[in-house]
């Protein structure tokens, strides 16, 4: 008996060789998106117990072969619940930046009448002018508006506001003496509809040392999500807008009016 008989593959046709490379490419993806993290050294070890499984099924060793059994099954569940922001991180960007995520979204909007909440040029101005005061006064700030990756698991963790967008409200909101001021203000259309939220902070080692936690939450959520950010800085008073993890730094209030009318224009085309 030779040792391709022991793990069934006397008969190596071509599904055989499908199967290889599929599985291959799938390590090798999740080895890509992981090197970099903690979870490496977990991945590796996983790997290593799904061979000693393979092994000792392959040779029909029946107590290790369930004993096995038993920690992946165990393990798996484990993994889901330790490494759960990290899946729902890569789910998100699998499913939110692809064309195909995109098209998808325009056609069950179409089916079933779905309606965007498009956000109008006055709050576009509403947020630029508080911004702006913010920006004069070295109130720091921190505003998410989100487009077609929903933010609800965002918005549970802060507390709801849902009232129109106006300056004098988020001029308030983000008052250092306010009970809200800390944390995200959520923006959808024309309502903010909640405040003091808590954002993802990002792992990119590329953000300058002058950032701060505001700055790491704003990417992060941007790279989760497909949400436009601005920030103020509360050290410096500058501005900048963060859109799929790129910082842009804002030198006037037009600026900012035209990253945000360009944004939203984007999303209403796909939405055609």
């Amino acid at each position: 008996m030779s040792v391709l008989s022991i793990f069934g593959f006397m008969q190596f046709g071509l599904a055989d060789v499908l199967d290889i490379i599929m599985v291959a490419l799938v390590i090798f993806f999740v080895f890509r998106w992981i090197r970099d993290s903690s979870a490496l050294n977990i991945f590796l070890a996983l790997i290593f117990l799904l061979v000693v499984e393979v092994v000792v099924s392959a040779l029909n060793m029946k107590m290790m072969t369930a004993l096995m059994h038993t920690i992946l099954d165990v393990g798996v569940i484990a993994l889901v619940v330790i490494f759960q922001p990290e899946i729902r991180h890569f789910l998100n960007r699998i499913g939110g930046n692809s064309a195909f995520s995109r098209r998808t979204r325009a056609i069950v909007t179409k089916i079933f009448g779905v309606k965007g909440k498009a956000m109008d040029t006055s709050s576009v101005n509403e947020i630029t002018e508080a911004c702006r005061t913010m920006s004069a006064a070295r109130t720091g700030a921190l505003i998410v508006i989100p487009h077609e990756t929903s933010l609800d698991y965002i918005i549970e963790t802060g507390d709801r506001i849902d009232a129109v967008v106006n300056r004098r409200l988020i001029l308030n909101l983000f008052f250092k003496n306010s009970p809200l001021h800390d944390g995200a203000m959520i923006v959808e259309g024309n309502r903010i509809v909640a405040a003091r939220c808590t954002l993802p902070i990002t792992s990119s080692p590329n953000l300058p040392p002058s950032y701060g936690m505001r700055h790491k939450a704003a990417v992060g959520i941007s790279e989760e999500s497909d949400a436009d950010v601005i920030v103020v800085s509360e050290e410096t008073g500058n501005i900048v807008f963060v859109h799929g993890g790129v910082v842009t730094e804002i030198h006037n209030i037009n600026e900012l009016k035209l990253l945000i009318g360009a944004s939203l224009s984007g999303e209403a085309e796909e939405a055609v």
